[in-house]
């Protein structure tokens, strides 16, 4: 069991929390993911709850990081290398507000650098649509049902983890080779 007070935290949406999670489990400096909904309204959600989009909650990963090793700053470019923030409520073949790109910032100065960041993309026309996600206040966070947690680590051989999370993993692994967990 790791002791999630002594790291800071990032929260993001970047549609399927399976994927997102599966990103942010290797980057070096990362201690713990944790998948589960966060920016809804209801307390205490399922999944199939949020699944009908009647909740107000994305699937998000709340991320425990060591700054020492890792900067809020490198966690936004992995968030911004890893979907598509292009995109309103979906990604890929995932459609629904749960699937919506945020973040959730924390405190002021996580919500400073996000929108500098998301000022920049824009500024440099990275993509030809325009920057859809959401820079909003953390305000809770609910983990996902067990069966959700460490997903892909325990589930690599089906169908959806060999065709969608496996090829965005081999890609980021290529791109971000210098800050992996050894």
């Amino acid at each position: 069991m790791i002791d999630t007070t002594k790291y800071q935290v990032a929260t993001f949406g970047e549609g399927c929390f399976w994927c997102t999670e599966a990103v942010f489990q290797r980057l070096n400096g990362v201690a713990k993911v944790e998948s589960g909904y966060s920016g809804g309204t209801v307390p205490n959600p399922t999944y199939d709850a949020i699944c009908t989009g009647k909740t107000g909650h994305a699937e998000a990963t709340q991320i425990f990081f060591d700054p020492k090793i890792i900067s809020f700053k490198e966690l936004l470019e992995v968030f911004w290398k890893t979907h598509d923030p292009t995109t309103m409520n979906r990604q890929g073949a995932d459609v629904g507000t749960q699937y919506r790109s945020v973040i959730f910032y924390h405190n002021d100065e996580q919500k400073k650098l996000a929108e500098e960041y998301k000022q920049k993309l824009e500024a440099e026309k990275i993509w030809k649509d325009p920057i859809v996600t959401e820079i909003s206040p953390f305000k809770n966070f609910y983990k996902a049902e067990d069966y959700h947690q460490d997903y892909y680590n325990r589930n690599g051989s089906q169908p959806y983890c060999t065709f969608v999370i496996t090829p965005k993993i081999e890609k980021f692994e290529k791109v971000f080779k210098d800050k992996l967990k050894k």
